[in-house]
């Protein structure tokens, strides 16, 4: 802009704005001794403020905002006494606001919205008595409000101090502002009651004062300002969410004003029941009561929010059927009844919500087939039913959804094939199949599915071939895992990006790039032809000869060997009970092997102490293994003995993958003739998760200090809980573990979980008063100091409710950081108490901070919102399980839906991102 334009002495207003104008404000606007308006906003102008502006004594309108003005807001502008507007909102502004600007008794709307000012609010400026807009929000002032701050501002409309860092109460002089409409003071520290005054302030539109504030309600007398408020008539928006608001939610709710269009509670710990009442509030468009400790039913009245667009009750405990009656809400746009307790059927007639875009019902007790009905809803967007007990196949109907881009249906019951009608999702970015029961192959219609990011058909039983087009997709994640797909593995696509895949469980796949380390293809399709159908003879001939020798040999030689192996037993009773104690399909090792194999036990070769032994790093093939970890039992440790046989009987029982897996075993006399007992297990090259998590804990010594991100906790977290789900529903008679730890969860080579540790394992016997006696391990309380269930301590035997207990613990340990034996908790407060007096608010407080790195959690804050709903969701899981009484624990099922859902809301950063913009 030219300094030129200071030359006209009589230039009373300059418009500028909405352009694209560059370089800094000229300072010659000071000679334009006339000017009463400046507006420059919405423009691209860098340095200072000019401080000669306050030359312009006429001033009456300065806009400034928009712009990428620095340094501090000039004290000489309280020499402007004509100003009526100062704006200078979305720029770099710093420093401190001047306590001049007091001096500007005709200000009317004061605006420095989002920039870096510091401090506190001069006094001086409460006492502009023609305030009428106090826009602060977004910068970084601190203080208390001070208590007669209204005695002057009786005009003031508009109060935005959000986004700051005021601390202290809301004063309840805040009533003599009688005059104000709009009052926003949410993400700051004010703490204390919400005083019942704020109800006097007949014109109050909007009162925003949540997302990180600490106000509270501990008693009915609290919520006096509740009822207060059904004084303000014009009130439209009411948002209270993520403070200490507790208690049942009071009926007055419902009398609130027939205005209302947006009703927000989020993130508090208000329990009992939904008022069955707030079906009065007929003009309500947003109620968001998710993420709380709501209970009991979904009233039916919830049906008579017509107007409503956004109903989400996520996050609590609300029981029972989806009533027919939401049907009624055919506007609405977004509906969110996900991590609940829901049973029953979904409802047919929720396909008369035309509009509706967004649907969440996952991690519920939602049973039957998926409606067809439901997908023929022609605007949906994104689809969530995982976690639940659907059943029947894949619905066909599935090609009608046009706009589709985010489909969920993981870990339910579902079976059959990926219907060929797939290929009418054309948009759909996002497709989890996980944990079901779907067949066949791979569909050839997928092929036209070029808007394909995300592909999870993991733990499924697909086969076959991996088509080739797959290779050709724009995937940036594949998860093909633990089905029984075969054959050559392409070479293309997200099949280059090892990181990007997971193929585990395919023992047949072959070939890929050399960084998966698969075997080779051989295709026997390019022999010649004669050569190939001589080979097949060949192969038959020599198949049946086999067959015939092994017959006439090995039969009479088993019916001598068992005649034989009969009479000796029956002559000696002694040998009627072996003593090995693994069946024979593990491979027995000697003493004299494992003292080559750790070089005698060497000191360099120790990896770690337990309560009844010590752990050696050794050398041996086993398998596909050439390092082992070899368990030397203490057998002059009281219930060693015990211990070993525990884990012995446990582990023959047991095979799953994330559980550690055990190789051999020695039951034999040592060099000195003393009896002689140790395990060889699978090496961990992580070590374990205690070493991890505490790293000065020298739990394994020769790990450097490294610490885990939010998604490889919440990684192994549901590592531990799959291998828990195994042993307490996989037999015949449930296993408990009995001593869940960090130091007995160990991470291989990928950063995978493994439970390990069964010196202390129990089978539950069905109809019997006590577990099996053979497993027993010692005499007193199973379990490790913090980790011990508090039935144990009175007595009580080992349960399933017990591991989930010590679950509980360990996941809560796993995102705080805090150990259930640290110093800090004093005084009788258990790590369950710790962190539920700061749950659900402010839960980023307690949280581990280590965990805060990672290309998920990097590329959003970890403040953000869908981090925050993931260690929402986890933390509350940690509680739920390791509540006092068992009845009151989840199981360790209802554990791993909840943790499956706050790992989807992690990794889906880009859909999420988009569903809580709210």
């Amino acid at each position: 802009m030219p300094a030129e334009l200071g030359k006209l002495a009589r230039l009373q207003s300059i418009n500028v704005s909405m352009n694209s104008l560059e370089g800094v404000i000229p300072s010659a606007f000071g000679n334009c001794s006339s000017l009463e308006i400046i507006q420059v906003h919405n423009n691209k102008f860098h340095g200072n403020i000019p401080s000669n502006l306050a030359q312009c004594r006429k001033l009456k309108k300065l806009y400034l905002g928009n712009n990428f003005l620095t340094g501090g807001i000039p004290p000489t502008l309280g020499n402007l006494t004509n100003l009526i507007e100062l704006r200078v909102w979305q720029n770099r502004l710093s420093g401190f606001i001047p306590a001049t600007i007091g001096k500007l008794q005709m200000l009317q709307w004061f605006d420095i919205f989002s920039n870096f000012i510091l401090g506190e609010i001069p006094h001086s400026l409460y006492n502009i008595s023609t305030m009428v807009a106090f826009d602060l929000g977004y910068n970084q002032l601190k203080g208390t409000l001070p208590f007669d701050m209204c005695s002057a501002f009786s005009n003031l409309e508009r109060l935005h101090l959000y986004n700051n860092q005021f601390k202290g109460q809301i004063p309840p002089s805040i009533s003599n502002c009688s005059a104000l409409k709009q009052i926003e003071l949410d993400a700051n520290n004010f703490s204390g009651i919400i005083p019942f005054t704020i109800g006097f302030l007949e014109n109050l539109q909007f009162l925003v004062i949540g997302s990180g504030n600490k106000l509270e309600a501990k008693s009915p007398s609290d919520w006096m300002f509740l009822d207060a408020l059904g004084n303000c008539t014009y009130l439209q928006g009411l948002y209270l969410n993520h403070n200490q608001l507790q208690g049942v939610l009071p009926n007055s709710i419902a009398n609130l004003s027939k205005s209302l269009t947006a009703l927000r509670l989020t993130g508090n710990p208000i329990s009992g029941r939904i008022p069955p009442n707030l079906g009065k509030l007929t003009n309500l468009e947003t109620l968001l009561l998710d993420d709380m400790l709501l209970d009991g039913t979904i009233p039916e009245e919830i049906g008579n929010l017509f107007q409503l667009k956004k109903l989400i009750l996520k996050g609590n405990v609300i029981s029972g059927q989806i009533p027919v009656t939401l049907s009624n809400l055919t506007l609405i746009e977004e509906l969110y009844l996900n991590n609940n307790a829901l049973e029953g059927s979904i409802p047919l007639e929720l396909s008369n919500m035309r509009a509706l875009q967004w649907l969440y019902l996952s991690t519920n007790k939602l049973t039957g087939r998926i409606p067809k009905e439901i997908l023929g809803l022609p605007l949906l967007i994104f689809l969530d039913l995982s976690n639940n007990y659907f059943t029947d196949i894949f619905p066909p109907e599935i090609g009608k959804l046009k706009n589709i881009q985010s489909i969920w249906l993981s870990n339910n019951e579902l079976s059959g094939e990926i219907p060929n009608t797939i290929d009418g999702c054309q948009v759909l970015q996002t497709l989890y199949l996980d944990g079901n029961m779907f067949q066949g192959v791979i569909p050839s219609a997928m092929s036209n599915m070029r808007g394909l990011q995300y592909l999870d058909v993991s733990k499924n039983f697909f086969s076959g071939p991996i088509p080739e087009f797959m290779g050709k997709l724009n995937l940036l994640y594949l998860n093909i895992s633990f089905n029984k797909f075969e054959g050559e593995l392409p070479k293309k696509g997200v099949f280059v990006n090892i990181s990007g895949i997971d193929i585990r469980g395919n023992s047949e796949l072959c070939g890929g790039v050399s960084k998966l380390h698969l075997t080779q293809c051989i295709s026997i399709s390019k022999l010649p032809k004669k050569r190939h159908q001589y080979h097949v003879k060949l192969v038959v001939i020599l198949c049946f000869v086999i067959f015939t020798i092994v017959l006439a040999i090995g039969i009479p030689l088993l019916v001598t060997y068992y005649s034989r192996k009969r009479h000796v037993r029956l002559l000696n009773p002694k040998l009627m009970h072996t003593d090995r104690p693994f069946k024979t399909e593990f491979m027995h090792v000697s003493y004299h092997d494992l003292v080559r194999a750790t070089k005698n036990f060497a000191s360099e070769n120790l990896v770690g102490r337990g309560t009844f032994g010590a752990v050696y790093k050794a050398d041996m093939s086993f398998e596909h293994a050439t390092t082992v970890a070899v368990k030397v039992l203490n057998l002059q440790k009281h219930g060693a003995s015990r211990s070993f046989l525990s884990e012995c009987e446990a582990l023959r029982n047991v095979r799953h993958r994330n559980l550690i897996k055990v190789l051999s075993s020695c039951s034999s006399i040592d060099q000195h003739g003393n009896n002689f007992k140790a395990l060889v297990f699978e090496f961990m090259s992580n070590g374990n998760l205690e070493a991890w998590l505490h790293p000065n804990a020298e739990v394994f010594v020769d790990l450097p200090i490294r610490t885990l991100n939010l998604v490889q906790r919440l990684s192994i977290a549901i590592d531990v809980a799959t291998a828990l789900e195994y042993l307490h529903y996989n037999g015949p008679n449930p296993i408990m573990h009995c001593d869940i730890k960090p130091n007995n969860v160990f991470l291989d080579d990928d950063m995978t979980g493994h439970l390990g540790d069964f010196g202390l394992a129990r089978f539950l016997v069905p109809n019997d008063t006590v577990p099996s006696q053979s497993l027993t391990s010692t005499g007193g309380i199973r379990g490790s100091i913090g980790y011990i269930p508090p039935e144990y301590g009175m007595g009580g035997r080992p349960s399933v409710e017990g591991d989930v207990y010590s679950y509980g613990i360990l996941l809560l340990e796993m995102f705080t950081g805090v150990s259930p034996t640290d110093e800090r908790l004093r005084d009788g407060v258990s790590l369950h108490k710790h962190v539920k007096m700061a749950f659900p608010e402010p839960v980023l407080n307690i949280v581990d901070t280590r965990m805060f790195s990672g290309p998920y959690v990097e590329a959003n804050t970890y403040a953000s919102e869908n981090v925050f709903g993931c260690l929402f969701s986890v933390i509350q899981c940690g509680l739920l399980c390791s509540n006092q009484l068992p009845k009151e624990r989840i199981t360790i099922r209802d554990a791993i839906k909840q943790l499956n859902s706050a790992r989807k809301k992690l990794l889906s950063v880009e859909v999420t991102s988009k569903m809580l913009q709210f």
